[in-house]
């Protein structure tokens, strides 16, 4: 099991007002699974999101990632932590202007202190593997946005981490690029990758294995996909 986390709580309090974003929350993810994070806006999910990529602490409860207790690491070590283990790729792609598309693949690469040679060699097969390598050059405003959208999860696997998180990967694509970047999330998943993901999009969900909703910051249900969501989902969009 890569995700336990047992009573989990996050309280953001003002003088006059306590509000519980995530509320008691216990969740499993087993490596190899393609969770959704799913509900309504202020409903907690990305709260969820960043305890779970160890970006912020929980008021309470536990959290174990691989069994190892990090629910209250300090900021040094949550941040060797995260180089070593999580990718994320975010809605608004978060790519360095100034850099070219190679260099912000590696980056997190020069972070983790990987050397020259075994960085060049990892960038280069990602982006063929992302159908990107003949952008390398090329820097984030001279990209589509789908096209940039596949720079960011470049650079989120480039470091094979054992879970990826995607906070709405799709929510500024339009419906075509969107579907590229859940094609290429669900061939990682199927290569082995584990996934959590939030988002609005049912259509988006139907490409995972499990739809967890929350409604103020608690747990209304945990779905199991069927067999055949997935296919449906893309047969729709005319891909697969």
């Amino acid at each position: 099991m890569i995700i336990q986390t047992s009573g989990l709580s996050k309280i953001f309090r003002t003088d006059e007002l306590e509000t519980a974003a995530v509320n008691n929350i216990d969740l499993e993810v087993d490596e190899g699974e393609f969770v959704a994070l799913m509900g309504p806006s202020g409903c907690g999910k990305s709260t969820l999101m960043h305890i779970i990529g160890l970006l912020d602490s929980p008021t309470s409860g536990s959290y174990r990632f691989l069994g190892e207790e990090v629910s209250q690491l300090p900021e040094r070590q949550r941040s060797d932590f995260r180089k070593k283990n999580i990718g994320f790729i975010f809605q608004s792609f978060n790519l360095i202007d100034e850099l070219s598309v190679f260099e912000n693949v590696e980056l997190p690469l020069i972070y983790a202190g990987v050397p020259p040679p075994e960085r060049r060699e990892r960038v280069e097969a990602v982006l063929v593997k992302l159908g990107i390598d003949h952008r390398k050059k090329h820097h984030p405003l001279q990209l589509s946005g789908g096209q940039q959208q596949r720079v960011a999860v470049a650079r989120a696997v480039v470091t094979a981490p054992r879970l990826i998180l995607a906070d709405e990967p799709t929510g500024n694509l339009d419906s075509r690029h969107g579907a590229e970047v859940m094609r290429i999330l669900k061939q990682l998943n199927e290569e082995g990758s584990t996934i959590v993901m939030v988002t609005h999009s049912e259509h988006d969900a139907g490409y995972c294995s499990r739809i967890a909703s929350l409604l103020d910051g608690k747990f209304v249900s945990q779905t199991q996909q069927r067999l055949g969501v997935v296919s449906a989902a893309m047969a729709k969009t005319g891909t697969g």
